[in-house]
């Protein structure tokens, strides 16, 4: 960070988080009104909030806690630890469970096949999902064949289960997001786009709420900031990329 010799945010640094909080903003604000909450959501006393999806969201979790809500290994490194302890402070009469159970290297199909146990069992009362990049990069690396429309397929089928077997479930799906740098390339592209925007009308579809992470680190690359500073290798958030993505998800969730 750069500081002045007084200890203080230079210049730059100011306008800098300035431009990343209008960012963020203009990101929220500019969410289609069906991908939006109507109002904050609302959560009920013991309801259960869980993260799902890939390594992004997994972040090193410990696998031998999982079973357990609220507990900090269990919740890994990322973004849902950094969520995690702000919902249960915020709502502290809810006694609300906080899971994740994300895992590392998971495509749709690898979701569909523990949506059961990993999800559907737990009943969570709010859902959110990052899933997507796995899909494109093991296709890249010869491990996969799905194509862009097995993803929307294949997705769109995994959120009309959840709505039967959870009626009452608010779904949040996430962005899948990479930044130019580390292991992107234009080999991603256009392919990957046509994912992003399939997983938002798969969103849409569904009628869920929708977290704009692209848009959100688009923008913060805009103001300044190297790509490599919220993702090094590009798909896998720094610390300061979790961060960002925990404060842009309370803003559309609203809770």
């Amino acid at each position: 960070m750069n500081m002045e010799s007084n200890g203080t945010l230079s210049r730059r640094q100011l306008i800098e988080n300035a431009a990343i909080a209008a960012g963020i903003a203009a990101a929220v604000a500019a969410i289609p009104k069906q991908l939006r909450a109507a109002e904050s959501v609302s959560l009920k006393k013991g309801d259960a909030v869980l993260f799902q999806g890939d390594s992004i969201t997994d972040a090193g979790r410990d696998r031998n806690s999982k079973d357990k809500a609220n507990k900090a290994r269990a919740l890994g490194t990322g973004y849902p630890m950094l969520l995690g302890p702000e919902l249960l402070r915020d709502h502290a009469a809810l006694d609300l469970q906080i899971y994740n159970r994300g895992i590392s290297g998971h495509k749709v199909p690898d979701l569909d096949k523990r949506w059961q146990k990993d999800t559907i069992d737990l009943k969570p009362a709010l859902l959110s999902i990052l899933i997507g990049v796995n899909d494109i990069w093991h296709k890249l690396a010869g491990n996969y064949d799905g194509t862009v429309g097995d993803y929307e397929t294949g997705f769109a089928a995994l959120l009309a289960r959840t709505r039967k077997e959870l009626p009452g479930v608010t779904i949040v799906v996430c962005e899948p997001f990479v930044l130019r740098c580390g292991a992107i390339n234009d080999t991603w592209f256009p392919e990957f786009d046509q994912r992003r925007a399939v997983a938002k009308k798969v969103a849409s579809d569904a009628g869920t709420l929708w977290v704009p992470f692209q848009t959100m680190f688009d923008e913060a690359v805009a103001s300044g900031t190297a790509p490599s500073y919220w993702a090094a290798d590009g798909v896998h958030p720094t610390l300061a990329g979790h961060s960002l993505m925990a404060q842009t998800w309370r803003k559309v969730v609203g809770i």
